[in-house]
């Protein structure tokens, strides 16, 4: 029994090292906004945490489908007793990092979001600039209220964004629940029939769906048929060129 054991150790040790080392490289997609390294750190957190207890997990069943497996001639395997504290530990284990995970990132990072005076998430304050976004089966309208400009599948056809300046959008929908998403922001919002949400973000750095993928707006939540094809990209620029793109559309 102490041999198995001895086993499974090991092999959870291997396979929790070969993990770890994985997580370490960059495997995020571009990150465009002020809180999306936060989000990052979250991710790469909360994977670290529970990679021990998978790879327990897969240890302990990998191992014993083969150790303990009916030989020839068998009808059944060789019994495998536990032992009461076994449960007992994995318990207290698992329910200490679902506790730290509530409390941190969990709370902590809500505290933040809230207690930031820009209103992320929130939209609670006043923004450089307003794009109202309105979703419908299945594309995405936005509107420049301050520039006088709206922007659509067929005109325009992409989100411009000012780098360094913070973006409200006011989001909505006009038939069914869809979820607005710029997966290079890490933010997303529901567009909701009948009521409007908010999303308040930075662009931190430029950048355009030509450059990485992760910049454009994806609609999240499953709408219908074409659901997969409601996306739009997104391109954030200078403060110039983002000047010069609204002369652009409101000479068209």
């Amino acid at each position: 029994m102490a041999r198995h054991i001895v086993n499974i150790v090991v092999i959870w040790v291997i396979l929790t090292v070969l993990g770890a080392l994985v997580l370490t490289l960059n495997f995020f997609p571009a990150t465009g906004a002020e809180f999306a390294k936060d989000f990052n750190g979250i991710f790469r957190l909360l994977a670290f945490m529970g990679l021990p207890v998978v790879t327990f997990v897969f240890a302990w069943v990998g191992y014993s489908f083969f150790a303990f497996r009916a030989r020839s001639g068998e009808d059944e395997g060789p019994a495998f007793w536990g032992r009461n504290w076994v449960p007992i530990v994995w318990l207290a284990v698992t329910a200490a990092l679902a506790i730290t995970v509530m409390i941190y990132p969990g709370l902590t990072g809500l505290a933040k979001l809230q207690a930031d005076p820009r209103g992320y998430g929130w939209g609670e304050t006043g923004a450089d600039l307003v794009v109202k976004v309105t979703g419908f089966r299945w594309s995405w309208s936005f509107e420049y209220p301050q520039q006088g400009i709206t922007v659509n599948a067929v005109q325009g056809r992409e989100l411009v964004l000012p780098v360094d300046a913070t973006v409200r959008f006011e989001v909505n929908s006009t038939d069914v629940v869809h979820s607005f998403w710029i997966p290079a922001f890490r933010m997303k919002i529901d567009a909701i029939p009948g009521r409007t949400t908010y999303m308040v973000v930075r662009p931190v750095v430029t950048g355009s769906f030509d450059d990485d993928q992760a910049f454009r707006v994806q609609c999240a939540e499953l709408c219908g048929l074409d659901h997969a094809k409601m996306w739009l990209p997104v391109r954030v620029v200078e403060r110039e060129e983002f000047e010069a793109w609204v002369q652009q559309m409101k000479a068209q």
